[in-house]
């Protein structure tokens, strides 16, 4: 909190003093709980130790973001404040907040670091933590990158490290490439750290397209990508005979529907719009990429397209990154076992008797895999279609309700409809719908099994 203090100390904006007192009040609490707990520690880390701490951390973190929101010039409520900080965490990008580029630089930054820190967390918790849980169809990750008899890097810590060396310097490739395609200094540090963390808070109520800047659409384009594959792939690329970009087959399923998906959208809007392909091509590919990465970013109003982009863009909305980045949605590992079970499932129509083996890449995929995803999908339709109706109970219309849980649940960003679509916020919403909404973003970043379990009495039982 003291780097947006001191933003706010240079430009003279009074919210310094905000930024100052709330840090000093946390880490007055953190000492408190250090000493009261010092040379203590939990004999062994349980399963339920690990689903407690992910859950906790995630919340807590983003009760604390949201008190500089709260306690700040903005006129906004606690349910809106946490609101905002639970969507920075989680990588979201839904805003309560309109007037953007009014507000102090601070509270701007503030929002910027929220989503770059919760990127890093979920990169760290998807291929540390969640690992060894099981949890959320990841036991696939674990198989691939944390076995002993497999490990990418020989320790643990060594793997941390080189996650967050690859993390900061995509970072810092990226608001490099954005100042030199003329963003200011200011701008180009808060989109890197958004971009990189698939999570497209902007510093503008315009979003990128107040920059009007193709350059910057491309170079947006490329690094939103980049963040959607898994990270073990970077640290991978400086290991001498470890670098299969290709092997990993999420990562060609990913790639090759952002493409397939960016060229269907431009040839609509060449044959419909009558819009110049090449022009077509390079937004079209950014609001694709934006969605099916649940970044968010946006540089025009895309659902006044045509209703054939619309659908594709509301496919788009489910598919989400590969395992290991920072991109939400149900992702392409997933997507890839699902097809390969299926697949399975019909030879075995065709040919009883014979033996069907499901394989990811050069691995077997386990019956313990098939059955995390096959509960993970399930969870997460489940979740859709309970917060749909939940704010529908509150009179949201079906379209606002429906995208609105599913652009929380996949971690989005802006949904459809004139409310929260890409030229609107959430700020309109009532305080029980933006909790509603918070608790499904909570469980789309999580995997859903993380935080769902702890809701079973039988957890609790000894």
């Amino acid at each position: 909190m003291l780097v947006p203090a001191l933003i706010d100390f240079a430009d003279g904006s009074k919210d310094w003093q905000i930024f100052v007192g709330t840090g000093s009040l946390i880490a007055a609490a953190c000492s408190l709980v250090a000493v009261a707990t010092r040379g203590g520690r939990p004999e062994v880390f349980s399963q339920k130790l690990g689903f407690l701490l992910v859950t906790t951390v995630w919340i807590f973190t983003s009760a604390i973001g949201a008190l500089p929101l709260y306690f700040s010039s903005i006129n906004i409520t606690y349910a809106g404040a946490f609101f905002e900080a639970m969507s920075g965490l989680t990588t979201t990008g839904s805003t309560v907040i309109s007037g953007l580029d009014a507000l102090p630089r601070g509270l701007l930054l503030w929002r910027s670091l929220l989503q770059w820190m919760g990127g890093i967390g979920i990169i760290v918790m998807v291929i540390l933590i969640l690992p060894s849980l099981s949890a959320g169809g990841l036991s696939l990750f674990h198989m691939e990158s944390s076995d002993r008899s497999d490990k990418v890097l020989p320790r643990v810590n060594q793997l941390a490290a080189g996650l967050i060396t690859a993390y900061l310097t995509l970072t810092f490739l990226c608001a490099l490439s954005y100042f030199a395609l003329g963003m200011g200094v200011f701008d180009a540090a808060n989109h890197a750290m958004t971009t990189l963390a698939t999570g497209g808070y902007s510093t503008h109520d315009a979003s990128m397209g107040y920059f009007d800047n193709r350059g910057i659409l491309v170079a947006s384009t490329i690094f939103m990508a980049l963040a959607a594959l898994p990270f073990v792939v970077y640290i991978r690329a400086f290991l001498p005979r470890r670098f299969q970009l290709w092997s990993d087959p999420q990562v060609v399923v990913f790639l090759l529907t952002c493409v397939a998906m960016s060229f269907a959208i431009a040839v609509t809007r060449r044959v419909i719009n009558d819009t110049p392909f090449g022009e077509a091509l390079i937004s079209s590919s950014f609001h694709l990429v934006s969605v099916i990465t649940t970044t968010g970013y946006a540089a025009e109003d895309y659902t006044l397209w045509s209703n054939a982009a619309i659908g594709i863009f509301f496919l788009a909305m489910f598919l989400g990154g590969c395992a290991g980045s920072t991109a939400g949605g149900i992702k392409a590992n997933r997507l890839v076992i699902l097809f390969l079970l299926v697949r399975a499932n019909f030879r075995s129509l065709i040919r009883p008797h014979a033996v069907q083996r499901i394989k990811y890449g050069n691995e077997e995929v386990s019956v313990e895999v098939i059955q995390t995803v096959t509960i993970f999908v399930f969870l997460f339709f489940g979740a859709l279609l309970v917060g749909t109706v939940l704010l529908m109970i509150l009179g949201i219309d079906i379209i606002t309700a429906f995208s609105g849980s599913l652009t929380a649940l996949s971690n989005v960003g802006p949904g459809f409809g004139q409310i929260i679509g890409p030229a609107g916020n959430f700020s309109s919403l009532s305080d029980p719908a933006l909790w509603i909404l918070s608790t499904i973003m909570l469980l789309g970043r999580l995997e859903l099994v993380t935080v769902l379990v702890l809701l079973f009495p039988s957890v609790w039982a000894d």
